[in-house]
């Protein structure tokens, strides 16, 4: 199976990485934007800026080409992933929007939202816009990339209304340690991916702020009760929120040290600037740049989300770390739902 990876991040990385030491033995290319990048991953055989410390295996190629060469590779493949930042996929999709083989997105979020009447889009929705016709989907679930570059268990969900993408992502990833289950539920694995990352900031303030483990569950619990409203008012299944994408995930960013999220909520608690703690990841955190859409998608809805909201206040400076918790907890009660 010919598989190309755009995008040389982390997580695109670390994806391709695992697929060229599939047992299957697949034909693995990663591409990245820039033309020096570009040259450091084929002489390094590792990429130093975004995922150190794991050689790239023999078995995967470096294409050194401009986007315009690019185009010729692209009939050639089984299956195209794209793994850019949300801000970014737009573009590469109207890019792409006359491809014959099945594509799937990696990135989680929604677009950041035009205006109030204009909200963010996830990929789906992107794509639905832009490359009606592209057989495409998308690969989420509770991931690091670092641990899947090292080869540790992991488990996703490839999620399509397209069989053939479907089927073309179980084939290309799934092996003895990384697990690749099926699912037709888009907009709930897409929700589930971008509002997790919203409330994983959330979860970092409250362990940054010494609130304790009772906090957390509860801050958890009552998230996954967001994300689910909000999924299925956008047309998805309430399984798809007890499972991979949805708990799954949200557990793992919301709690894991490698989370980027996570760490922004951190930072906040240490009183830390919102530019400060961006600046020093040195990476994207979708949940800063989808947190404002994730709010404005749900009140065109006509739901609440307190978690999502409280972070967004909390983001754009309304709110200081101990002021949004005190606007939590100072709700009034209520029936569990």
């Amino acid at each position: 199976m010919k598989i190309l990876v755009l995008g040389a991040g982390a997580w695109g990385t670390a994806l391709a990485i695992g697929a060229s030491q599939n047992p299957r033995g697949h034909q693995v290319s990663l591409w990245s934007r820039k033309p020096e990048h570009q040259r450091r991953l084929q002489s390094q055989r590792e990429n130093q800026r975004y995922l150190p410390g794991f050689a790239l295996p023999s078995a995967l190629s470096v294409l050194q080409c401009d986007a315009q060469a690019l185009q010729a590779q692209l009939t050639e493949q089984d299956l195209v992933i794209v793994a850019t930042p949300m801000a970014g996929l737009r573009g590469v999709l109207r890019d792409l929007a006359q491809l014959s083989v099945p594509l799937a997105w990696l990135c989680k979020g929604f677009e950041l939202a035009q205006s109030d009447a204009a909200p963010g889009l996830m990929g789906h929705e992107i794509q639905a816009l832009v490359a009606p016709h592209m057989q495409a989907g998308v690969l989420s679930g509770p991931s690091f990339a670092q641990e899947v570059a090292r080869g540790q268990p992991t488990a996703l969900v490839a999620a399509s209304a397209h069989a053939a993408v479907r089927e073309a992502l179980v084939a290309a990833f799934h092996s003895p340690l990384l697990r690749v289950y099926a699912s037709d539920d888009v907009v709930g694995v897409e929700v589930g991916g971008a509002v997790k990352n919203v409330l994983a900031i959330a979860t970092g303030l409250c362990d940054g702020l010494n609130l304790g483990l009772n906090a957390r569950a509860a801050l958890i619990t009552r998230g996954l009760t967001e994300m689910t409203r909000l999924g299925m008012a956008l047309g998805a299944r309430a399984e798809t929120f007890m499972g991979l994408s949805g708990l799954g995930d949200l557990v793992l960013t919301a709690t894991g040290d490698l989370s980027r999220n996570r760490r922004v909520g951190l930072a906040l608690a240490q009183g830390k600037t919102l530019a400060k703690a961006v600046e020093e990841l040195g990476h994207v955190a979708e949940g800063v740049y989808s947190a404002r859409t994730v709010v404005q998608r749900a009140h065109s809805l006509g739901l609440e989300m307190p978690i999502a909201q409280a972070v967004v206040d909390l983001l754009d400076g309304r709110l200081r770390p101990e002021q949004a918790v005190a606007a939590l907890m100072g709700r009034g009660p209520g029936q569990e739902l």
